[in-house]
């Protein structure tokens, strides 16, 4: 008899054999990938803020050698400065805008003038 008659004679039921080897017990856990959620750092402006007593040449050069300015970038920022009181520099993180006012202001007491750099949170 071939396997078609085999499963009609038996009533269309399968048989199945029981295994005697025990099934070893298998935990699953579930693949749960957190990704930490990373906030930006906060930005704060470097400020310069005008006195009238620190030469010009000197002020564009603390601005190219602290800030990295090319020469007519650190004249652009003088001059509003000069004209308006006071000039955004550039906005770094918290830790790079202090220090970078702290050098800056440091680079004009050094020389004896009055230069002020100072930094608050930009919003």
């Amino acid at each position: 008899m071939d396997d078609c008659c085999r499963w009609c004679q038996n009533g269309g039921k399968v048989a199945y054999a029981k295994l005697s080897v025990p099934m070893p017990e298998i935990t699953t856990k579930p693949r749960v990938q957190v990704k930490p959620q990373v906030e930006r750092p906060k930005l704060y402006k470097v400020i310069l803020i005008n006195d009238d007593f620190t030469p010009r040449e000197f002020v564009v050069t603390v601005l190219k050698g602290e800030f990295k300015l090319s020469e007519d970038q650190a004249h652009r920022v003088m001059i509003t400065a000069h004209r308006r009181g006071v000039c955004v520099v550039a906005v770094f993180t918290k830790d790079v805008a202090e220090t970078k006012a702290t050098r800056a202001t440091d680079a004009g007491k050094a020389k004896g003038y009055p230069l002020m750099f100072t930094t608050e949170p930009e919003e």
